[in-house]
């Protein structure tokens, strides 16, 4: 079944001067130009090819890599807007992404960045942009257990700090005291569920919680140290950005583990570092 606004992996039924056409099922063939054909393509091979409609809605191919496929969240920009909606950037040279007026929260404005949900409108067929995220997420009860380790999609800031988009189906907040290295919209990462209140919200962390965290990290520091002969330039005087480009953790919680792990006998502070004993 070919499935539009999404990769799919087409044979090649005949070759031509200007492209090849793919076996698109129920849409016949479709085009694939010279320009995105790979060297050496013949009858019978395989592509892979992303499938969009154009201006004409008409079935087309390309080998250009969206921003995001249809169900997936991508950070495009706007290219323009017109009585229509605006048209945001979704990384396919030959076809601009439309969000429509009545899937936007807040109007558009040509050059800004932000988060696009990427769907297939029923009532149309065709395959638009929505930053109207509410309709989407929250659809299903929040099951989570405190500590699992999830998928974040930074998607806004507020004054408390962040909301993201949990493992693709709920919201989450990380409170600005508990963010550390440097989040923007559109960041992938992975985070840990702090808790779910009895209204269903969703507290979040970007580190592991309690003894958990610091077990976690202390395992990680000493395969480092291992790694790099028994000695690396991180102690408790190291600046946050340093400890979080090489731990992913913040400084607090590093200062606590090599606390930890230096009562433990396991490794010697220096000035310039932390060394294995």
């Amino acid at each position: 079944m070919i499935r539009v606004g999404q990769v799919n992996n087409l044979e090649v039924v005949t070759l031509a001067d200007f492209g090849v056409f793919l076996d698109a099922d129920e849409f016949g063939t479709t085009l694939l130009p010279n320009k995105y054909v790979p060297q050496g393509t013949e009858v019978g091979h395989n592509l892979d090819v992303f499938l969009y409609f154009d201006s004409e809605n008409q079935l087309s191919a390309t080998t250009d890599k969206p921003v995001a496929q249809v169900g997936e969240w991508g950070l495009m920009t706007v290219q323009g807007v017109n009585s229509t909606g605006a048209f945001v950037n979704w990384g396919i040279k030959e076809k601009d992404l439309l969000v429509p007026f009545s899937e936007q929260r807040g109007r558009l404005k040509q050059g800004q960045k932000l988060l696009v949900y990427v769907y297939t409108d029923k009532a149309s067929g065709r395959v638009v942009g929505t930053t109207k995220f509410n309709k989407i997420l929250d659809k299903s009860p929040a099951n989570y257990t405190n500590n699992q380790q999830v998928d974040l999609i930074i998607a806004e800031r507020s004054e408390l700090g962040f909301k993201a988009i949990v493992n693709g189906q709920h919201w989450g907040m990380i409170f600005s005291s508990d963010v550390f290295g440097k989040l923007f919209i559109g960041k992938r990462l992975k985070g840990y569920i702090k808790t779910v209140r009895e209204d269903g919200k969703i507290d979040l962390s970007l580190q592991k919680l309690g003894v958990a965290r610091l077990d976690d990290l202390s395992s990680k520091i000493i395969e480092q140290l291992e790694k790099q002969g028994g000695f690396l330039p991180l102690n408790d005087k190291s600046t946050p950005d340093a400890i979080f480009s090489a731990f992913r953790t913040s400084k607090g919680t590093f200062k606590k583990t090599i606390g930890g792990l230096y009562k433990q006998g396991k490794i010697t502070i220096e000035k310039e570092g932390i060394r294995l004993v």
